[in-house]
């Protein structure tokens, strides 16, 4: 359109015009500028555990490419419910971003009444990575592989029972998929942390769980406990020597995971330089040899598909839930 076919539309009509031409370079002058100040990341676990050093890791390393602090705020509560409310609340505009956790995915399903949708409400920017458990004994207990946990199970129903770390935790989820595709009974002892949980399987009150191999690699090493798998559904190459439960369970995967989301609304230019620099990160040697000492494997990609495996997680944790008929503690 000319100059003079501009000057027969309305005054209004303009306006609109010439504010929708500027509005991309406007976003992306925004996009460039971000951030201009400090940034929230807001984390629904403890400080001083394995995932919390996750956090850090990637705010740090957020930090030193953006030029803004990337704050870690612990806000435990509610299996990670009470720190997706805050950040779904959040104003969208990039100074609030949620580190979304696999809980995150099975918590649709086991909270019917949660006053938000988190596929729906939480912008996905990038995945970090997925951490293997490992199906776990103690020595004492008869069964040296997989197969013939099955076999002992099946053969003494109801003897057996698991520890997790609470109800819709990875190692309640992983030990309810086990029951689900084999058939055989256990009974779920849920624990306030890991290290009670463990204390009671290395003393023998619990004769099995599905734990995060950061947190049991020195008691396997140190002869305290037998591992039977890993949970993903290939080997660990931290473990390498250990079967994976899909050798023996073709289609098992349980893992926990790590990513970044955001309000819903949120520019689509900030989203995508963040997933830039998380993409990055991940790539650097330095952070990913540290994010492998924690049993992280790296998991790069676009937004969408992370949202993607998010979508795929929710459901599939979600007839884990119902088929077990968990209720939230």
């Amino acid at each position: 359109m000319g100059w003079e076919g501009a000057m027969k539309l309305p005054r209004r009509t303009v306006l609109q015009l010439i504010a929708g031409a500027a509005l991309p370079s406007w976003r992306t002058a925004r996009a460039q500028s971000y951030p201009s100040r400090p940034v929230r990341v807001i984390f629904g676990f403890p400080a001083g555990g394995g995932s919390d050093t996750i956090a850090r890791l990637m705010g740090q390393w957020l930090s030193e490419r953006l030029g803004q602090p990337f704050i870690i705020e612990n806000r435990p509560g509610n299996v990670t419910n009470i720190a997706t409310e805050a950040v779904m609340r959040a104003p969208a505009d990039g100074y609030t971003l949620l580190l979304a956790t696999s809980p995150n995915a099975t918590n649709a399903t086991l909270y019917p009444n949660l006053n938000f949708n988190f596929i729906r409400d939480i912008a996905p920017i990038a995945s970090v990575g997925r951490i293997a458990s490992i199906m776990e004994v103690n020595p004492s207990f008869p069964a040296k592989t997989v197969t013939e946990f099955i076999a002992y199970a099946k053969a003494n129903p109801s003897t057996i029972s698991y520890g997790s770390t609470g109800n819709g935790t990875t190692g309640h989820m992983s030990g309810e998929l086990f029951k689900m595709m084999t058939g055989v009974n256990m009974v779920h002892v849920p624990y306030p942390n890991a290290p009670s949980a463990l204390a009671d399987l290395i003393a023998g009150k619990v004769q099995v769980m599905f734990d995060p191999i950061a947190t049991s690699i020195e008691h396997i090493r140190a002869g305290e406990l037998r591992p039977l798998a890993v949970t993903t559904s290939v080997r660990s190459v931290t473990l390498p020597d250990i079967p994976a439960l899909s050798e023996f369970l073709p289609g098992y995967e349980s893992s926990a995971w790590f990513g970044f989301g955001a309000p819903k609304e949120t520019s689509i230019e900030i989203i995508d330089r963040l997933n830039r620099e998380i993409n990055a990160g991940l790539g650097d040697a330095n952070v990913k040899a540290r994010l492998a000492d924690l049993g992280v494997t790296v998991v790069q990609g676009a937004p969408g598909e992370f949202g993607k495996f998010i979508a795929d997680e929710t459901e599939k944790w979600g007839k884990v839930v119902k088929f077990a008929g968990i209720k939230p503690e």
